[in-house]
């Protein structure tokens, strides 16, 4: 048995890139209270970096999930996949046209529809999963905060984004 809980210690390793985030900001902090013409610019940078770092780590804490699903997911230079005992695939995040939240006998799965028509099915608690916030983060247009509220449950089924038709134009479609 060691010193710290085990169940803390989880936590801690989940949230090891928010504490970072937070450590730096401390130093740019310090740098900014050490003043003077070059230290409080500098620390001004390190601490406004360090939020808008802690504000993406943290929708990206928010955004995973339990690993209870069976399979995992893989996010590889562009391309999307999930390798599961019943189905899987790929998807080139180029061809993507449409990500939406479903329920599917109890299970919140990510749909993933590509433009010739082909979906790909990955559950929100499969691991690896919380991979798939950058990647659909880095899709023009998307709004992290509604990828967040549809991963956590808070939005019902439907539509998180949808690229538009022929002008190749993207729109937030509503659920």
């Amino acid at each position: 048995m060691g010193l710290i809980r085990d169940d803390i210690l989880a936590a801690a390793h989940r949230g090891r890139e928010l504490i970072a985030a937070g450590i730096v900001a401390l130093a740019g902090l310090w740098l900014m209270w050490l003043g003077g013409y070059l230290l409080f610019p500098v620390g001004a940078v390190i601490l406004a970096i360090c939020a808008l770092w802690g504000v993406q780590t943290w929708r990206r804490l928010r955004f995973s999930q339990d690993q209870v699903a069976p399979g995992m997911v893989e996010v590889d230079e562009g391309q999307v996949g999930y390798l599961g005992p019943a189905f899987g695939g790929f998807v080139a995040l180029p061809d993507l046209v449409e990500l939406r939240i479903l329920t599917l006998q109890g299970q919140r799965l990510w749909r993933l529809k590509q433009s010739d028509g082909q979906a790909l099915l990955i559950p929100v608690s499969a691991a690896g999963a919380d991979r798939l916030f950058d990647a659909f983060a880095s899709l023009p247009g998307m709004d992290s905060q509604a990828l967040v509220a549809a991963a956590g449950g808070k939005a019902g089924d439907g539509v998180i984004w949808r690229r538009g038709r022929g002008t190749g134009d993207v729109r937030l479609a509503g659920n």
